[in-house]
């Protein structure tokens, strides 16, 4: 069986029937976790085993962990800084704040990995334009450059630690005020003015070797009348064909008020996957999740199946291995440090 092209969340921190049974289905190729499904590094840990242990190739675990106000695991867990820290660093000093951005994406990783996490949907690519309220201290800097060569650092330290990486939210959701959780927003700028701005990191990035990348639910009007996230004008034209992006392009989560103009569950799912997406996210909505397992019918391409197994963890240490790991306890000051 290959892995499908749905990822699902979970109600819980442990599986029921119900989860177990929809999580067998073909579709379904991942599961996200999320605050609720976590109480300790050891419940997680038997979660993480469990699903891994449903299917073969095993399921794909992933978790938002960027660290500051999105980070799902805490008790346990090193408490991460928001990522702009790190952007703060950069303007006095880059080399100091590579060296952090390197650390702290192993740290991350790494600790994730202990307990069996495939990947994290990390690190966030938009800039800190002063006006998304949603983005701002995600973001690591307001410009592209700057951007670009700490998340680089970043993803080698995520690297070193066997995970892939994912950068979010292509082409850019930091010009524009509105949420995608509760709104569509417009951003009205011009396709050449966000390639030469907001799209830079990603550019840049893939180049660097970048695995995965999650579309905006956002319209750019002068571009195409779709948001990022179901345009094909944007993710085959302009990431595939344009940027030359050859790994796992991720829906942002299809529930959200941002993707709720391309029709039910089903049709969305459809619209994205036909723009280009090789997973499509269903979060918080039980009822469509199965709607979509239902509706979406037979789905199999081969070429999304091998971007998909490449992004299984790596490296695996234990945390009994890391608790004794001298460079682990030297990153978790050095990362605490700068919270």
């Amino acid at each position: 069986m290959s892995l499908g092209p749905v990822m699902l969340d979970l109600a819980g921190p442990e599986l029921s029937p119900a989860d177990r049974e929809r999580l067998r289905h073909p579709l379904v190729g991942g599961v996200i976790l999320f605050s609720r499904n976590y109480r300790s590094p050891e419940q997680v840990e038997a979660l993480v085993r469990e699903i891994h242990s449903l299917r073969q190739p095993q399921l794909l675990v992933a978790v938002d962990h960027e660290g500051g106000r999105v980070q799902r695991f805490r008790d346990g867990f090193t408490e991460l800084p928001a990522t702009r820290r790190l952007g703060y660093i950069y303007d006095e000093n880059p080399k100091r704040a590579r060296r952090l951005a390197e650390t702290s994406g192993w740290l991350m990783a790494t600790e994730l990995r202990a307990v069996g996490v495939d990947f994290s949907f990390a690190p966030v690519l938009d800039l800190d334009r002063g006006v998304s309220q949603i983005i701002g201290d995600r973001a690591f800097h307001s410009r592209p450059e700057a951007v670009a060569d700490i998340a680089h650092a970043y993803m080698r330290g995520m690297h070193h630690a066997g995970m892939a990486a994912t950068g979010k939210h292509f082409p850019g959701h930091g010009g524009v005020a509105a949420d995608s959780h509760i709104a569509l927003p417009v951003d009205e700028r011009p396709l050449v003015d966000i390639l030469a701005e907001d799209a830079v990191p990603f550019e840049r990035m893939i180049h660097y070797g970048l695995e995965g990348i999650m579309p905006a639910h956002i319209i750019f009007p002068r571009v195409d009348a779709q948001p990022a996230g179901f345009s094909r004008k944007w993710l085959k034209d302009i990431l595939r064909g344009q940027l030359g992006f050859q790994g796992v392009i991720f829906s942002d989560d299809l529930s959200m008020e941002g993707a709720k103009g391309a029709g039910d569950v089903v049709a969305r799912a459809k619209t994205a996957l036909s723009a280009g997406c090789d997973m499509v996210l269903v979060c918080n909505d039980t009822a469509a999740a199965d709607r979509l397992l239902a509706g979406l019918g037979h789905y199999d391409d081969p070429v999304s199946h091998l971007r998909l197994v490449r992004m299984h963890g790596r490296e695996n240490p234990t945390r009994q291995q890391l608790a004794q790991d001298q460079a682990y306890r030297d990153a978790v000051r050095a990362v605490s440090g700068i919270a």
